[in-house]
């Protein structure tokens, strides 16, 4: 029987720096985009690259997850493939959670070994990019590599923030340091022309980056975890592989970006509604996966939209949106002005009955309420902003805990289910 390659997906941990979009779920289950999931990135990766056998390792707040996942992610009774949630569990022989990514594959190694892949294919459930894994496979076969790290040349003011690495000329790893301070970046500067870069792009960067997207021959993942030293791949598993395995680097040099705080998770997320965007939700030969909603399309009745997004079954009546994105069944009253902002929309429609008792009581609809002005801000799913509500953050604060609204980075975001009442200003 051909062995296969399986894969990994890390859904991360508590996901502290997506606070508080993580309040209520874990990060692979965050929204994105208008209709997608970020844990829908990696998966329609695999998908498109023929990869169809598939684990989502969480811990935190999986709940919404997994119903996506089941929801989503059926493959035809003819296939062996599947996306299945392999979460946190306590056995006889380990009574602790996942203490680091290495860690959560090792306590899931039975299921893996059941499959005995070829190959095992480590992946993050909160970056955004389109890869196709056939080519980092090939490239791993054919150099006899054991283990081989996905990198992306990258400039100087994101070199600390990812594991930095040294090649020699046959591309194999020989240094590798996770996340080195600032003072010590300049002993991991390389020349990265031999990686194919231009001189001028090679100057204006000259670090290799891991994207923390590896691939393991089953075997030698086996044993770098046996013994249980290990909890985390970047830190541990990767420099311990370099000293006694061939390990190798692929260039990925497309568009790539580690969306696992606020302000990258915003700026991605705007960056999909510009002309020409980094990420391209309309590339036909590596479409993006979600759940099947069949929702009708969306009814604009004397919008101004420009440079903006607006995902199916929206209802937008005489509203201003301006590059900003505008998720599923997103309701938008009279005169409201939305700019530079997320809408995540709304998990469902509320009926004619429910609308006309709300009124009566003066609750706000779920949506945007008539004349309220929302800039710079991520409101998340099943929002009621009230009439007249200003979210502008005018007083420019980078970082605040309020009632019903946070502020990271200066970027104003409401969680999932509250209520901000009739003329607030934020």
């Amino acid at each position: 029987m051909k062995k296969e390659t399986l894969a990994l997906i890390l859904g991360g941990g508590q996901g502290a720096r997506l606070f508080p979009l993580t309040l209520h779920r874990s990060k692979p289950a965050v929204p994105l985009g208008g209709k997608y999931r970020l844990i829908d990135i990696t998966v329609s990766n695999c998908i498109n690259s023929d990869t169809i056998k598939i684990y989502v390792l969480t811990q935190f707040n999986s709940a919404s997850l997994n119903r996506h996942i089941a929801r989503t992610y059926r493959f035809s009774r003819f296939s062996d493939g599947f996306v299945e949630i392999l979460a946190a569990e306590q056995t006889i022989e380990n009574k602790n959670w996942f203490q680091g990514t290495a860690d959560a594959v090792r306590q899931i190694m039975i299921h893996i070994s059941d499959l005995n892949p070829e190959n095992v294919l480590i992946l993050s459930g909160d970056h955004l990019y389109q890869m196709d894994y056939r080519e980092f496979i090939r490239h791993h076969e054919q150099t006899g590599a054991h283990v081989t790290v996905s990198v992306v040349p990258t400039d100087e003011s994101r070199a600390s923030s990812f594991g930095l690495l040294k090649t020699n000329d046959g591309g194999q790893i020989v240094e590798f340091r996770e996340k080195p301070p600032a003072d010590q970046l300049h002993t991991m500067r390389v020349d990265t022309t031999h990686l194919g870069l231009g001189p001028g792009d090679a100057e204006r960067r000259p670090y290799i980056a891991s994207m923390g997207v590896y691939l393991f021959k089953f075997d030698v993942l086996r044993e770098l975890l046996r013994d249980g030293k290990y909890v985390d791949f970047g830190k541990e598993v990767i420099p311990a592989a370099i000293d006694k395995y061939q390990v190798q680097a692929f260039l990925f040099d497309g568009y790539w970006e580690d969306i696992g705080t606020i302000s990258s998770f915003y700026h991605a997320n705007l960056d999909m509604a510009g002309i020409i965007p980094k990420f391209n939700l309309f590339n036909a030969d590596a479409p993006i996966y979600t759940r099947a909603r069949f929702l009708p399309g969306s009814k604009l009745i004397d919008c101004h939209i420009r440079d903006s997004i607006v995902s199916e079954g929206c209802i937008l009546n005489r509203a201003s949106v301006e590059h900003s994105i505008v998720g599923i069944r997103s309701r938008i009253e009279n005169n409201a002005r939305i700019e530079h902002s997320l809408i995540m929309g709304a998990d469902y429609y509320q009926t004619l009955d429910e609308l006309e008792m709300e009124r009566r009581r003066g609750l706000p609809w779920i949506g945007i309420g008539e004349d309220a002005i929302i800039r710079g801000a991520i409101i998340d799913k099943n929002v009621r902003i009230g009439a007249n509500v200003r979210i502008l953050n005018e007083a420019h604060r980078d970082h605040y805990d309020g009632e019903n609204y946070y502020i990271r980075e200066g970027i104003v975001v409401v969680p999932k289910n509250v209520t901000i009442t009739d003329g607030t200003i934020i």
